[in-house]
């Protein structure tokens, strides 16, 4: 079965991603097994033909989805976002921890596009297809994500446009 040896061949892309969703290595590692057990399970409705690391990334999506909205009944809006502390000038060590945290505080459905965008490398067109919305959404949120970061990067709070409509 060719399609079992890429499930495993495509695990370190899948661990990479996982921990750039979740934060933290175990709670990554758990989000990957869990992955690979539906995606083995769920085998059989993969299309031969069809991009697998695309199908398993969708997987992978709605697993990390069932799991956010089973340990919060409700989801905030998340709008008001805390400012990030002042980097220090001598070390871009800071810069990168105070990017990670701010990717943290996104809203799921952003840090999503971004991630797989940014980090996955994928077109907007494989997002739209693994996360299953509409490429303009793709577009949107990744718009809204990194003005979002730009503002947090920056100590500011992100600014909410409102456009006049006649």
């Amino acid at each position: 079965m060719d399609e079992a040896k890429r499930l495993v061949e495509l695990i370190p892309r899948l661990r990479r991603y996982a921990r750039a969703l979740v934060g933290e290595r175990s709670g990554a590692d758990d989000l990957v097994q869990d992955t690979m057990e539906r995606a083995w399970t769920k085998l059989h409705l993969y299309r031969r033909g069809t991009d697998l690391r695309a199908w398993l990334f969708t997987v992978m999506h709605n697993v990390h989805v069932n799991r956010v909205r089973a340990e919060r009944p409700s989801d905030p809006l998340g709008d008001d976002m805390p400012e990030l502390a002042q980097r220090g000038t001598q070390s871009d060590a800071l810069m990168v921890r105070d990017l990670d945290r701010a990717i943290a505080r996104l809203p799921a459905d952003q840090r999503a596009v971004l991630l797989l965008v940014t980090l996955e490398e994928m077109s907007y067109d494989e997002v739209a297809r693994t996360l299953g919305i509409p490429i303009g959404t793709v577009m949107s949120r990744l718009s809204r994500a990194r003005e979002k970061l730009r503002a947090m990067m920056l100590g500011q709070l992100p600014s909410t446009k409102l456009k006049v409509v006649k």
